[in-house]
């Protein structure tokens, strides 16, 4: 263990004495929000990135441990394992160099040099390798054995240069130099499959159906879609390097002369590069290409999932919701400021009879002036343009904002289990507008209810590594849900499963106890919810809030553990908690290095004493109101050079896709993203911004919208994306939810005028 804390210092930067005060944390089932959060002092104030680092860091050793064992057991129990060969077993460092150590002892299947040795051959090999300035033909004479089926001299010399062949592959030095020469100079190609040419759905990969890059430098996305296209059988991808790049760095080792003998070495190199060796490479330079283009591809999610989850609420307001359709109508709700359904109903506001309109415009009036409805939230889907159009024709209060909400997931929300378990009695239409409303209240606590990977805002997500991927966004969604805190009284199970030391069981023990015994008073008080003990309590009682506690610090992310240090400081500066929370002047009484000791320094106080000024203080940004462009509802309305507002809803490798308010997203391509150079475009744009954006490309046949954020695009020369930017699927279409269908607009103005007279006049 300790070796494994001096690796990972090295590695990270990070000092020894944080690296292992951080693992005893850890191994002491500490996690990684409440170590940031409330053990500064153990770590050195390490954040939740070197954290989490030092986590992932000692979980891949731990494997590697587990792999030395194995391997050194293997070799024991074959009595093949020497004092040198369990030397260098122990020093690797890496399980490639591990894995390299181990290969010419692995077991192997029948092989054409398995076979060889089999027929008695292996002398033979070794012969020739040190006596390569003979001639080997009486020697190779001697191994002709018509029952071990070498037939003539030919025959022995073939097999002994399998043999040879083999360990060439397997040389540990010869693979990590070539091993190199592959990361260095490698070149990746794709072609199409024979015969695939004209099918419909290889079209998706037509840019890859001729491609080459270095290896070293291919972008994660294009690997991936170039990976995809292989898959699904419409490319071929090769990773490779020139036969004499790889032979030229084993001859040496191995080839010592030019006689009979020596070429016969020298053959049995190249073949061992070419039919062994190079594959083999081959195949880890692909994994290797995969691995990288994993972790690019899943940080990226992970970030735009961060951004997602702390997007600014709107807070608690009471609310109508629309979830927009055509054929089956708009399905409405009313929320009361706790996000509790009270009304739901149908209106066909988009289509329909005269008749029909009209009553629809009637009843939204009369649900707002009945519920005193505060803000309106429309999901972005099919129709949505048409519904806010619709609505804001009917010259609602000018206090009540209409507010457009990205309803990616909202359907499957509605037909899961949780949907099902909070709204047994009501259909998929109405818990999806549900989502939708709630999403603007609060978009964290209702996210979170949703698998991270249906939400919309990945690349190529279903390609990466399953597991990793589900890890960072776990991960991303428990370092957002601490980071906001949770109100212990009004949170669903899903939240607070999140929550630093609790799980789904312990969640559900919380709601069910809070159900049972009325709302908690309390922090303390949880410690009667079975199952919850003294270690649960410590990891998850500073990220859970209690508004109108017992205690005036319940309601803060003071941890209770403070609670007795922060009455001293109240009692020493002659006041209460209470006034420590409320009048400034108090609080500057008290003078922090006062009350630091072996348990308590400087970073934790300041966190108190900055939680005092401010507690419960959500880090979200304010709500700020955004409305796209009026007129512009299609893409169809779209033009060249305009000018437009949008929302970032995606940021991927190669760029952003921006919502416009055309049902379509518009892509921003990373060359497009700023007047300067960009390199990452998170650098540039995240998840939610709110963007100006020049029409740079309207494509309606093939439904693309190329778009660019630069003060001055140039229109005459608009770039191309690389090819494969984007992949399959460069553009990003919401498509029509279920139920929603397509249909007409809304009526011209002067029909909805008189609509809307005779509404009024009702």
């Amino acid at each position: 263990m300790t070796h494994h804390l001096d690796t990972i210092a090295r590695e990270t930067g990070i000092s020894l004495s944080s690296v292992a005060s951080t693992a005893k944390l850890l191994a002491e089932g500490g996690t990684v929000p409440f170590i940031s959060r409330y053990r500064k002092e153990q770590t050195g104030s390490l954040d939740e990135v070197q954290i989490t680092t030092i986590r992932d860091r000692m979980l891949q050793l731990a494997e590697l441990d587990t792999r030395r064992s194995a391997i050194l057991k293997s070799l024991e129990e074959r009595s093949l394992l020497t004092p040198e060969l369990k030397k260098k077993i122990e020093a690797a460092v890496t399980l490639t160099t591990l894995e390299d150590i181990f290969a010419p002892f692995r077991p192997k299947r029948q092989t054409r040099a398995t076979k060889a040795i089999e027929r008695g051959l292996t002398p033979l090999a070794d012969w020739l390798l040190e006596n390569q300035c003979a001639d080997p033909t009486d020697e190779a004479a001697k191994f002709v054995d018509a029952e071990k089926e070498v037939a003539t001299a030919a025959d022995a010399l073939a097999g002994a240069r399998d043999i040879i062949a083999e360990r060439v592959a397997d040389d540990a030095p010869l693979r990590g130099r070539v091993r190199k020469i592959y990361e260095e100079e490698a070149t990746v190609s794709s072609k199409i499959m024979y015969g695939k040419e004209e099918e419909a759905d290889a079209q998706k990969f037509r840019d890859y159906f001729e491609w080459s890059e270095p290896f070293k430098s291919i972008p994660s996305h294009r690997m991936l879609a170039i990976r995809r296209g292989e898959k699904e059988g419409f490319l071929l991808m090769r990773v490779e390097v020139p036969l004499e790049r790889v032979s030229s760095q084993a001859l040496p080792d191995w080839v010592k002369s030019s006689a009979e003998a020596g070429k016969q070495v020298s053959l049995a190199v190249e073949d061992g590069c070419k039919r062994l060796l190079m594959p083999s490479m081959e195949t880890e330079a692909r994994l290797m290409a995969k691995k990288r283009a994993d972790e690019t591809a899943i940080s990226v999610f992970g970030e735009n999932l961060r951004e997602l989850l702390l997007a600014s609420p709107l807070g608690e307001k009471r609310l109508l919701a629309i979830d927009p359709g055509f054929r089956t109508g708009c399905k409405t709700v009313v929320l009361d400021r706790s996000g509790k359904l009270l009304h739901h109903t149908v209106l066909h506001a988009t289509a329909g009879s005269n008749n029909q309109l009209y009553e629809a415009a009637v009843e939204v009036t009369t649900l707002v002036k009945k519920h005193d409805i505060e803000a309106i939230a429309i999901g972005n889907g099919t129709g949505s343009r048409e519904t806010e159009s619709f609505i804001k024709k009917l010259k609602l209060p000018s206090s009540i904002p209409v507010v457009m909400v990205n309803e990616s997931g909202a359907s499957i929300y509605s037909a899961s289990d949780v949907a099902r378990e909070e709204f047994p009695n009501e259909d998929v239409t109405v818990r999806g507008a549900v989502s939708i409303g709630r999403r603007l209240m609060d978009p964290l606590a209702e996210l979170v209810k949703l698998d991270p990977k249906s939400i919309g805002v990945g690349q190529y997500q279903h390609d990466v590594e399953q597991r990793a991927l589900k890890n960072n966004l776990d991960d991303t969604v428990i370092s957002c849900v601490n980071a906001v805190g949770v109100e212990l009284n009004t949170s669903s199970k899903q939240l607070l499963s999140y929550v630093s030391g609790l799980n789904s069981t312990l969640a559900e023990n919380i709601v069910a106890y809070r159900n049972e015994n009325g709302a908690f008073t309390s922090r303390e008080q949880l410690k009667k919810v079975p199952r919850l003990g003294e270690k649960a309590f410590e990891q998850a009682a500073g990220f859970l809030r209690v508004r109108g506690g017992k205690h005036p610090l319940d309601s803060s992310a003071v941890h209770p553990e403070r609670y007795a240090l922060v009455e001293r400081m109240a009692s020493d500066a002659g006041c209460k908690v209470e006034d420590l929370l409320s009048h400034e002047a108090d609080r500057k009484k008290i003078d922090l290095k006062q009350y630091v000791d072996e348990n308590v320094g400087l970073p934790t106080l300041q966190d108190i004493l900055s939680e005092l000024a401010k507690p419960g203080r959500d880090p979200r940004k304010q709500f700020e109101l955004f409305s796209f462009a009026d007129g512009v509802e299609k893409t169809s309305d779209l033009q060249v050079g305009m000018k437009l507002p949008g929302i970032v809803t995606n940021v991927t490798a190669f760029g952003a896709f921006v919502d416009i308010g055309v049902h379509q997203d518009g892509l921003v391509h990373v060359s497009q993203l700023a007047d300067h150079f960009v390199r990452d475009a998170s650098e540039v744009v995240k998840v939610g911004q709110k963007v100006q954006i020049t029409v740079m490309e309207v494509d309606l046949k093939r439904n693309r919208i190329a778009l660019s954020m630069k003060s001055k695009p140039d229109m005459d020369n608009n770039r191309r994306s690389a090819p494969g930017d984007g992949g399959p699927s460069q553009s990003q279409n919401r498509g029509p939810r279920p139920g929603g269908g397509s249909g007409p607009a809304v009526p011209n103005n002067d029909w909805f005028s008189q609509a809307m007279q005779s509404a009024r006049k009702k």
